[in-house]
């Protein structure tokens, strides 16, 4: 990203099952990013996860495909690790996809992480994506999720919904659009 932010839209969640940007992606900018702050999660070890509509589509449940990887390390010093995670794939898949797993949802931690989506009014070709999220696991890990991948339609994507897969959630989440 080197261009200048324009901020779109923001929300902020206190209890909510579900977050939704259903306005303001468009073919105003190329990129759009989104930056989430203070998500915590209501549900124990609750993943927090995203999809999209297409134009003129409902049902948050557009074709995905994607990998994982994941970097975490222990409170107490241990369990240092960086590899791929095959469990947060999807291949050709409709489900949300995980943007960070296994979150605690003790009342003094939280994730908070980056979302770009690439082109996502082209009307040519898929849509690209990544993201990057560091959050306290529920095994007191502090844990670095690297998500990315396509969506797998042609048609303008013009909304789209962040939730954790149980559960609600409380935090921030900005749209921006990148000149």
């Amino acid at each position: 990203m080197s261009g200048k932010l324009t901020l779109i839209s923001s929300a902020t969640a206190s209890g909510s099952a579900s977050v939704s940007f259903t306005s303001g992606i468009d073919s105003t900018y190329d990129e759009y990013v989104f930056y989430f702050t203070d998500i915590n999660v209501s549900a124990n070890s609750d993943n927090f996860v995203f999809q999209v509509n297409a134009s003129g589509q409902t049902g948050f449940n557009e074709t995905m495909t994607t990998t994982s990887f994941r970097a975490y390390h222990g409170e107490d010093g241990s369990a240092g690790v960086l590899g791929y995670d095959a469990s947060q794939d999807q291949a050709q898949g409709t489900a949300y996809q995980t943007l960070s797993q296994s979150l605690s949802n003790a009342a003094d931690v939280c994730c908070a992480g980056e979302l770009h989506l690439f082109a996502p009014s082209s009307t040519t070709y898929v849509k690209q994506f990544y993201s990057r999220f560091n959050g306290i696991h529920d095994s007191n890990l502090s844990m670095q999720d690297f998500i990315a991948g396509y969506i797998n339609t042609t048609a303008a994507i013009t909304q789209i919904s962040f939730k954790p897969e149980s559960g609600t959630f409380d935090g921030n989440i900005y749209m921006f659009g990148v000149k």
